[in-house]
């Protein structure tokens, strides 16, 4: 009798490390997430499911045009970072300046306009906008996103198969 629950356990015991290593990879690593809604149009489309990667980010800072999920109360936000901690973040006449220096945004649609403002980015905080800027609720009207609310980033998409790949 003995001999058979061994044998139960070697047969399970592969099965219950994958599910284990399965978790451990969804909840610190990398899952799945989907997009709702056209914030992010033409870069990304409303039901494209992405790779989240939780823990990249750690271990190198994020960058300029990153995009990235945050949270926002219980609401998942996926948006492009636009400004860094300390930079003063300017759009005039369709034009992002960062710290008075013109910068270009090659990701978004030549009809997407962004209504003129000025801001300071706060230490640990990024500035974040959607790619349709006339629709996208970002860091214009929700303020700057501490570093502890980025719950990762995203650039590939996995579904559906005729979106697949790296988005910049």
């Amino acid at each position: 009798m003995e001999e058979k629950k061994k044998g139960i356990f070697r047969e399970i015991l592969p099965f219950a490390i994958i599910i284990v290593v399965v978790l451990l990879v969804k909840n610190f690593i990398m899952t799945p997430i989907q997009v709702n809604g056209d914030s992010m149009y033409s870069t990304l489309k409303n039901g494209d499911i992405m790779i989240l990667n939780k823990i990249g980010y750690k271990l190198h800072s994020l960058k300029r045009f990153e995009i990235v999920v945050i949270k926002n109360n219980d609401t998942l936000l996926i948006k492009r970072i636009i400004g860094l901690p300390g930079e003063t973040v300017k759009v005039e006449k369709n034009i992002l300046y960062i710290d008075g220096e013109e910068v270009s945004q090659p990701f978004l649609d030549a009809n997407n306009l962004t209504n003129d403002f000025e801001t300071v980015v706060g230490e640990d905080c990024y500035f974040v906008m959607g790619d349709n800027r006339d629709i996208s609720l970002d860091s214009r009207e929700l303020g700057c996103f501490d570093i502890s609310k980025i719950q990762g980033t995203t650039s590939l998409t996995i579904f559906p198969f005729d979106r697949f790949g790296g988005k910049e």
